[in-house]
């Protein structure tokens, strides 16, 4: 099973797809693909997990097949070092390139699901786990704020996965 997302693979449909993404060079940015390692390392028959840099369109092909999609990111969450879930819902009718100098991600997870929606016909319910993450210095790895929020970011998803089911 490929689920890197430079090689996409054309899996049946699965009824969960978590996509972890960050730039794994700096830091914390790389909690959604350490998220993305350990589920992959779970073989969960119903589960896709794919990392990636940046959320780009063509990661609508797989969302279109899933029930539920998770989105997982390193955030600088204030007053927190709690991981934090928002529910998610398609807006927008496109994916526009980051305008901020610095983040690089194409689109952000409401438009992509916007694009899906609009594209396959068919949009799954999403989340997106915010992982609390402060240390984004190239070279560095996972501080110890960001290792805890992987282990919450995974018992997250659990309990997501399993209230879904």
């Amino acid at each position: 099973m490929t689920n890197n997302i430079n090689g996409f693979s054309s899996a049946a449909s699965s009824a969960f797809v978590v996509i972890g993404y960050g730039n794994p060079e700096k830091g914390d940015d790389a909690i959604g693909h350490a998220v993305v390692d350990q589920l992959q390392a779970s073989k969960t028959p119903t589960l896709e997990a794919y990392s990636t840099e940046y959320l780009t369109p063509e990661l609508s092909s797989k969302l279109a097949q899933a029930t539920v999609a998770i989105f997982v990111d390193a955030c600088k969450l204030k007053n927190t070092d709690t991981v934090q879930v928002k529910r998610l819902e398609p807006c927008g009718t496109e994916t526009p390139g980051s305008t901020l100098p610095g983040f690089g991600h194409s689109c952000s997870p409401c438009s992509l699901l916007a694009l899906t929606q609009s594209v396959y016909g068919h949009c799954p319910k999403a989340w997106w786990v915010e992982v609390p993450a402060n240390d984004f210095t190239v070279g560095h790895p996972l501080s110890d704020l960001a290792e805890q929020g992987v282990a919450q970011a995974l018992q997250t998803i659990s309990s997501l996965m399993s209230s879904a089911a």
